[in-house]
């Protein structure tokens, strides 16, 4: 953390960085300041007269190297004494141009570029990016591939909100349990890893099904990652959750409305822990959702604790979608036989020069999609991750934007964090729970 003592230092970054009080306009004071949300404009007037002096506040500099920021995510604050007055947050240090890069990739090759979206949930990417194209395609993929479509996603979700299990407790100081959430994500990896072949960046889920058929004994997998997950919870719930210093910080800090949150555009545990029961499982159905029981997980209070607890109790609903996935999984194909988008069996290949031929075409000069634009959502364990993809009738898409919540959800961290404690800050930005990768995209 330091210091800053010149608003245009050499590592500037523009329009994006916080000015001292004295070069902003009231409006754009006001702004900052989240009026537009909470107060009238008598309101907002009034307040800005109340507001401290410029020589009473200090700028500082929180990131992008900071070690709970959760990546390059880089704060600048305005504080008076140690609370909280102004958060802006700047992103772009992590740009991989993603997006851009996806213009210039086959529709098959796309898996590989949004998978390293969000590497804690990297399924979701691309799950959200393979359905987009099927929609242009006009082509449903088999009912097996579906449900392990599914399986993976909720899997996928129990290992996310495990790592934030062990960040989040690191961040508060709970040392024990950033060695408990790993030890427990280690193993829900290795399942993943069974059936994918990795441990992270899979590029299993593909348009038209999924790469390969789930492996012998993956039911034996998924039973070792799972059996042990209850009591591990409910030590969880011992050293955190009743935990009297774990609770004291975390209660009534971070603070966000239902009215705020929506306005802003949150989703995921962020919106759920101010009450409002948004899940695009239950109310917008995709995959075969509508076909399992499961809770929606909702807070009263909108704190940090609130979007703690909802990502908890999150890993043991998606726990009990697992184990009805598990019941009725059914047999059949893994990918659509559609010759125009999956490639032959690999064993066909050694034996017909038609096939050789096919496969070559393929992954050198992909599939046409037709014309046409989509946009498509999935619940992923941030919140709504979107994909709009248009297609020219080529083999490439002609423009690819992903909303990723992780983005979305930074705007919440001003409001989450004025009036608060300096100190709070590490525990507001963990409960966001954002990876950068999605948000420099």
């Amino acid at each position: 953390m330091t210091v800053v003592h010149e608003p245009h230092a050499d590592t500037s970054e523009g329009a994006q960085e916080m000015v001292p009080r004295s070069q902003l306009g009231a409006a754009e004071l006001m702004r900052e300041l989240g009026s537009v949300l909470r107060l009238s404009e008598a309101e907002a007037a009034a307040a800005a007269e109340e507001e401290p002096g410029e020589d009473q506040t200090m700028l500082i500099n929180m990131g992008p190297q900071h070690p709970s920021t959760h990546g390059v995510l880089r704060l600048m604050l305005e504080l008076q004494g140690e609370t909280v007055l102004r958060t802006k947050p700047i992103v772009g240090y992590l740009h991989t141009g993603m997006e851009k890069t996806a213009e210039s990739l086959t529709f098959l090759q796309g898996g590989t570029n949004v998978t390293r979206m969000d590497y804690a949930s990297p399924l979701f990417n691309e799950l959200v990016f393979s359905t987009a194209v099927e929609t242009l395609l006009e082509i449903e993929v088999p009912e097996r591939a579906v449900w392990i479509r599914m399986l993976l996603s909720e899997m996928n979700r129990v290992s996310s909100h495990l790592l934030f299990m062990a960040t989040n407790g690191m961040d508060i100081g709970a040392v024990s349990m950033m060695l408990f959430g790993w030890r427990d994500r280690e193993e829900a990896l290795r399942f993943l890893e069974q059936v994918t072949g990795l441990r992270m960046n899979h590029n299993f889920i593909r348009p038209g099904g999924v790469a390969a058929d789930l492996p012998d004994g993956w039911r034996d997998g998924l039973a070792r990652a799972l059996d042990l997950l209850p009591d591990h919870l409910e030590e969880y719930d011992t050293l955190l959750t009743g935990q009297p210093i774990y609770r004291e910080r975390l209660q009534g800090v971070g603070i966000i409305t239902a009215q705020e949150a929506l306005a802003l555009g949150a989703t995921g545990p962020i919106l759920r822990s101010t009450g409002v029961p948004w899940d695009l499982r239950r109310d917008l159905p995709y995959l075969a959702y509508d076909q399992v029981e499961f809770d929606v997980i909702v807070g009263t209070y909108g704190d940090c604790f609130d979007r703690y607890a909802i990502r908890l109790n999150e890993i043991r609903e998606s726990m009990g979608i697992i184990r009805q996935i598990v019941d009725r999984m059914p047999r059949g194909d893994y990918r659509i036989q559609d010759k125009k988008v999956t490639p032959p069996p690999r064993a066909r290949i050694d034996e017909s020069m038609e096939a050789l031929i096919h496969h070559f075409k393929i992954f050198t000069e992909g599939f046409k999609v037709p014309e046409g634009e989509v946009y498509v959502a999935v619940e992923s364990p941030r919140g709504e991750l979107g994909c709009y993809l248009v297609s020219d009738g080529s083999s490439t898409p002609y423009r690819m934007h992903i909303r990723p919540p992780s983005f979305v959800n930074l705007q919440c961290l001003p409001h989450m964090m004025r009036g608060g404690l300096m100190a709070d800050g590490v525990a507001v930005i963990s409960s966001v729970d954002p990876i950068m990768g999605e948000v420099d995209r």
